[in-house]
């Protein structure tokens, strides 16, 4: 065998501990980093969940963006978002809310989609929770309905507290909190927001019933107020 002939014979036979070795540690690396992800994932602390009842009604602050701070500043209040609780026949609880389509969502999931987790409980007075299995079925009529942008108050579209405030009208005959213009609110400093959704001016004669309003109704009492 001549002297480059055994160089390469070396070569070949260095490199394969040197592949194995390299192996080993990629596998090593691998498997450290999946049992310090999975050991996070098991220390992650837990949402808690509030204390709730059927038919009690949620308010929360969502993440900022544009219109949550033009529903909040508006309305001078720490509630852009509100939903109405419901225990389903398998036992978990839901709120059902507007923000997309209207939908059935799981509460640890709608504790998460607030502001630092927090959220505010009110609780429909006595002579009222007779007819909670009656509101939560009006409300659930309203399912897969799309989200209304602009706050008007027809059936074709819904908001939060407009499905909400609908569900209890019609099993109650009675408005749950009061009715504004958009005019009587602070809308100015959130102008350009507004026009921007509108396509064109401030509609300032628009009815509406704001979640501020809502959670101001004489038929709830405050459970937890969580600001």
């Amino acid at each position: 065998m001549t002297m480059l002939a055994r160089s390469r014979e070396r070569q070949r036979v260095d490199i394969r501990p040197l592949a194995s070795a390299r192996g080993y540690v990629f596998v090593r690396l691998f498997l450290f980093a999946t049992l310090a992800f999975w050991s996070a994932c098991q220390h992650r602390p837990a949402i808690a969940l509030p204390a709730v009842q059927e038919g009690d009604i949620l308010f929360q602050s969502l993440r900022h963006d544009p219109l949550v701070d033009t529903i909040e500043g508006a309305t001078h209040s720490p509630y852009s978002h509100c939903g109405i609780v419901h225990q389903t026949p398998a036992g978990p609880w839901v709120v059902i809310e507007a923000i997309g389509p209207v939908k059935e969502t799981p509460l640890a999931q709608w504790v998460s989609q607030a502001r630092d987790g927090r959220c505010s409980i009110y609780r429909l007075r006595e002579g009222y929770r007779d007819r909670i299995p009656s509101i939560i079925a009006a409300a659930r009529t309203f399912l897969g309905r799309p989200y209304d942008i602009r706050y008007e108050l027809d059936d074709e579209k819904i908001y939060c507290s407009e499905l909400i405030f609908k569900a209890f009208k019609r099993v109650t005959g009675e408005d749950l909190g009061r009715l504004q213009t958009l005019g009587e609110l602070d809308w100015q400093p959130y102008q350009a927001v507004i026009e921007s959704i509108e396509g064109g001016p401030v509609p300032l004669d628009r009815t509406m019933i704001t979640p501020r309003s809502l959670s101001e109704a004489p038929q709830l009492i405050a459970i937890r107020v969580d600001k």
